[in-house]
């Protein structure tokens, strides 16, 4: 794992080659994400063939990954013996690509409906691989996937609204703004305003209903395959809390758990799905 992530202790949980299996998912997936975060800032002279010729590259590589060619990277090569083993589904990490060819340049949206297609791309899609390598057998799994991948990239959205807006990118839906009667300006001032608290506080309930239908969604017999997704979602659930705890504040400081936080959180979502909670 090339970094730290939030999903370190949910993967800990499964069997080596499971792991093994998720960590080349979870590398080629941020690598592919590096394309656009980590290219020249916006407005760079050659910027924008730089980082569609990045993306064409790993459209390249995920072929060679699933038609038997050898990859070129390091991310393809650990990746394709797991596409076989696994049975991976291409067209999710199509849609991965996609969702990151999205933030090529600063997005808006107009309105929830695009800003789920972005969030059904960029992590919706990566819970579908995901569920391949943890294993199920019922179909309901896959609209589990879908809606705890909403919830996550939701959480993500909300918490890193600072971050987003140095870098030019407001996922926030249009028409919530106009709603709330809360500008850009406002966001970007990082004045927790009582139009601001009040649309931050509708985002992070729409994020913990998307939680909700994850968790009502989860067929029972496929819980104990799906203890790591679980675990995810518990970590994140959290960071949610805490982010409504701090009042909607996500200007001060960036919500965020500790390891040993997230190692307890961990245990106890291993420990309740295991004994069927």
């Amino acid at each position: 794992m090339s970094r730290p992530t939030n999903f370190y202790y949910a993967f800990l949980c499964l069997p080596p080659r499971k792991r093994d299996a998720i960590i080349a998912v979870w590398d080629f997936c941020r690598a592919v994400d590096d394309a656009v975060d980590e290219a020249p800032a916006e407005g760079t002279p050659g910027r924008d063939a730089l980082v569609q010729s990045a993306l064409a590259g790993w459209r390249e590589e995920l072929a060679r990954c699933f038609d038997g060619r050898t990859p070129s990277t390091e991310q393809g090569r650990s990746l394709q013996p797991f596409v076989g083993e696994f049975s991976l589904p291409r067209q999710p990490f199509d849609d991965v690509i996609d969702g990151v060819e999205m933030d090529v340049h600063p997005p808006t949206y107009a309105n929830f409906d695009e800003l789920f297609e972005y969030c059904r791309r960029v992590a919706s899609a990566v819970g579908l691989i995901c569920i391949e390598v943890f294993g199920y057998r019922d179909p309901a799994t896959r609209a589990y996937a879908v809606d705890l991948g909403v919830a996550l990239q939701l959480t993500n959205i909300i918490r890193d609204i600072t971050v987003d807006l140095e870098r030019g990118r407001l996922y926030l839906p249009l028409d919530d703004l106009e709603r709330f009667g809360c500008t850009r300006g406002e966001l970007e001032s990082g004045t927790l305003t009582p139009p601001v608290r009040a649309l931050l506080e509708h985002e992070c309930a729409r994020a913990r209903a998307y939680y909700d239908r994850a968790m009502r969604g989860r067929p029972r017999e496929d819980a104990r395959h799906l203890v790591a997704a679980e675990i995810m979602r518990a970590i994140y659930f959290e960071i949610l809390r805490q982010i409504e705890r701090h009042g909607y504040d996500v200007f001060s400081a960036r919500a965020r758990l500790s390891r040993p936080h997230q190692a307890l959180i961990a245990a106890r979502t291993w420990a309740a799905t295991m004994a069927g909670r």
